[in-house]
């Protein structure tokens, strides 16, 4: 599985690079059929105090799955995004079919 992860216009994070390393290792030990993931992190001016984007794309046969969060920090952003995107796996290996 391949893991691309984007600092978009602010400068890159070795710890939180490792976060997401580790977090996705388990997803793709949960679901081996994920191909390649994509993570960007945006900064944005928020007057509530959140602008701290995280979208996550996961590719897999069939198409994408996406989610994306604003939060007040990128690790709750990239945990709310990790979650919706287990719910979607979940929902899309229900449907898979097993061909024998």
């Amino acid at each position: 599985m391949k893991t691309n992860i984007q600092f978009v216009q602010m400068p890159t994070s070795e710890s939180m690079e490792e976060y997401v390393h580790q977090k996705l290792n388990k997803l793709y030990k949960k679901y081996e059929w994920v191909i390649k993931s994509d993570v960007f992190f945006k900064k944005e001016n928020d007057p509530k105090g959140e602008g701290k984007i995280c979208d996550l794309q996961l590719s897999l046969p069939g198409p994408k799955i996406f989610a994306t969060s604003n939060e007040k920090n990128f690790e709750h952003a990239f945990k709310e995004s990790l979650s919706d995107v287990e719910k979607q796996l979940q929902k899309r290996k229900q449907e898979m079919k097993p061909y024998m």
